[in-house]
């Protein structure tokens, strides 16, 4: 009994305490109308709206004020207060509307009739006025009539302001895309500058990237016979172009960017901005095709010189990152490096292109001692900047370590950690230098410059020294270890050395001789990576999905399964399986590393394809 006495007390008490802030707030009003239109109680919340609506009468106030009124059969009133609106805001049509449709509802279709073709029928050659009638038409779902205001509005307004947009705006509403589509095609028959607008809504609109879209094969159809029969309006081939940028198709793209290209006088400017649309999308065939049909237009074309050096690019980075490759393709790409370097000569201008040329000699041509004399001149070369002679001594020290020279590689990068102390680049070397030490056995030395680089400002290379570090605290300590980490770290210094073979046969070595170690893991983690260097991705993507079979809930199983992404993404150009390793990441390795960056790309893969670029504006 007592329990209920002193529940009784706390609901009269909190009941005493919510009357009393109901009566000292201001708002007091706005709030038990609200509360009693929550609860159904229209007889209580219509006392409150009306005092609200009077002292405040905005359009919620009167929505609410009249829905509430013929909540409880007030017509005559709820008509009352529409009128009342309608002859104070003459301008508003909504209002208008709306006393039509509470016509419509209450009391006589023929008044409501009369009052939706007053509002037509009396319409005037002003766009503003057919856009407000259309509007409001729609905002009471009234799609017939918005329909039928628009197309009066074309019949007023002819040729003098287009209602295109809205007319899409209805035609997408209802599901009819194609009419929606061309609509907007004919926006741009008004006038070609709605262009990028045209493309940004387009974009919202459809997804383009649905294999047998009926909406992308309708506006592709379109814009070619309108191409067709107005062959000196670049405008449509300008859209075609990008309407196959959108669906990745990069080599029709180039077919119709050349033609507009000649026909705007732009000198090459639009095929090289295509070659760069291509590049970031990994079409390196067809982004040579453009850089080389702007090379060929030789003096005739002021982005000759810089399509030259997009073209060593392009072919920088199939060798080095795609590394599909043959000998006579490797060695065109060094003789067309040192065609265009003999050409321009070697200055702080083409400095960016002796790095790419020493890093292909050494890594890809097995020429180390011919990229290390490269970059050894390069040292030479007057106006360096002091960041650029810190990349040559990077690239240098990288060459030193693949040809086997190691500790010049330590003074090289122990001489750029000093210059750059608080810079990326320095930390980035002195993570290599602890690497070197790493290499050689000398574990805690090593592991004594990984935990500062921990705290590093780069995320990469702070991820990177935690990586290494936890490698040799989980695997090195007990002396039955220390002879399977120095095989393991001379393994690893091996592969950087292009000794694959080599390498192997250690990592088998430990497999045999500690067959219980906690290197297994490492073993295939580092075995995959040897075998990406090699270009064999398939291979690779094997032993990571061994090293997810036998070590599933191991630390490195985060490691493997981003790897795989990258490899589906980045090399075999399969989003579809790249987006499935970075979701299983962020579903069941929360805490990993790799969860900002897994996010990221299954965001962009899932998203629409990030292709719309300026075809106007050169980079």
């Amino acid at each position: 009994m007592k329990l209920v006495y002193s529940y009784l007390l706390f609901t009269l008490l909190i009941l005493g305490s919510s009357s009393g802030l109901f009566a000292q707030d201001g708002g007091s009003d706005q709030q038990l109308a609200q509360y009693y239109y929550n609860n159904g109680e229209f007889d209580k919340a219509v006392i409150y709206y009306e005092k609200l609506f009077d002292s405040n009468p905005t359009k919620f106030h009167f929505t609410r004020y009249v829905e509430c009124l013929t909540q409880i059969n007030d017509l005559k009133t709820a008509e009352k207060v529409i009128k009342r609106q309608v002859s104070k805001n003459k301008g508003d049509l909504e209002y208008q509307i709306q006393l039509a449709k509470f016509y419509e509802t209450y009391d006589s279709n023929e008044k409501a009739t009369a009052i939706y073709r007053d509002l037509i029928d009396n319409l005037s050659a002003n766009p503003g006025e057919v856009i407000s009638l259309y509007n409001a038409f729609r905002a009471q779902t009234k799609n017939d009539l918005a329909l039928e205001t628009l197309q009066k509005g074309r019949k007023l307004l002819k040729k003098t302001y287009p209602l295109n947009i809205q007319f899409a705006d209805y035609y997408g509403s209802i599901g009819k895309n194609n009419l929606m589509i061309d609509e907007y095609i004919d926006l741009i028959d008004y006038h070609p500058s709605y262009i990028s607008s045209v493309q940004g809504i387009l974009m919202r609109q459809v997804d383009f990237s649905v294999e047998d879209s009926p909406e992308y094969e309708h506006l592709r159809v379109a814009l070619i016979e309108r191409s067709q029969k107005n062959p000196n309006e670049p405008a449509y081939a300008e859209m075609l172009t990008w309407l196959f940028i959108q669906r990745q198709n990069f080599d029709a793209a180039f077919i119709h960017i050349k033609a507009l290209d000649k026909r705007n006088n732009a000198e090459g400017r639009l095929v090289y901005n295509l070659g760069g649309i291509c590049v970031e999308n990994k079409d390196y065939a067809t982004a040579k095709k453009c850089f080389q049909y702007v090379v060929q237009e030789g003096d005739a074309s002021p982005y000759a010189s810089r399509a030259q050096r997009a073209l060593l690019n392009v072919s920088f980075l199939q060798v080095t990152q795609l590394r599909e490759y043959t000998q006579a393709e490797l060695d065109q790409t060094i003789a067309d490096y040192e065609r265009v370097l003999g050409k321009t000569g070697k200055s702080q201008i083409s400095f960016p292109l002796i790095l790419e040329l020493a890093h292909i000699k050494a890594f890809y041509g097995n020429d180390a001692l011919g990229a290390i004399q490269m970059l050894d001149e390069a040292l030479l070369i007057s106006g360096l900047t002091d960041m650029q002679r810190a990349e040559a001594k990077m690239q240098l020290a990288d060459i030193h370590v693949l040809h086997g020279d190691i500790w010049e590689a330590a003074l090289l990068y122990s001489q750029v950690d000093k210059d750059f102390k608080y810079e990326t680049i320095g930390h980035e070397a002195k993570f290599k230098n602890a690497r070197i030490f790493y290499y050689d056995g000398e574990f805690d030395f090593a592991q004594s410059q990984l935990d500062i680089l921990k705290q590093s400002t780069s995320k990469l290379i702070a991820n990177d020294a935690l990586k290494l570090s936890l490698l040799i605290t989980d695997n090195f300590g007990l002396d039955s270890n220390y002879a399977a980490m120095t095989w393991f770290a001379t393994a690893d210094l091996l592969i950087e050395q292009h000794q694959y073979e080599a390498a192997f046969s250690l990592f088998d070595s430990i497999i045999v001789n500690f067959p219980e170690h906690s290197l297994g893991d490492e073993i295939q983690l580092k075995k995959a990576y040897a075998l990406q260097l090699r270009g064999q991705w398939n291979e690779a993507i094997v032993v990571l999905e061994e090293l997810l079979k036998y070590h599933g809930t191991d630390i490195l199983a985060d490691d493997a399964l981003f790897q795989l992404g990258d490899i589906y993404q980045n090399r075999l150009l399969n989003n579809e399986k790249a987006s499935e390793y970075y979701k299983e990441i962020l579903f069941n390795h929360k805490g990993s590393l790799y969860t900002a960056e897994a996010r990221k790309r299954f965001r962009e893969l899932r998203g629409a394809p990030d292709t719309e670029k300026s075809l106007k504006n050169p980079d």
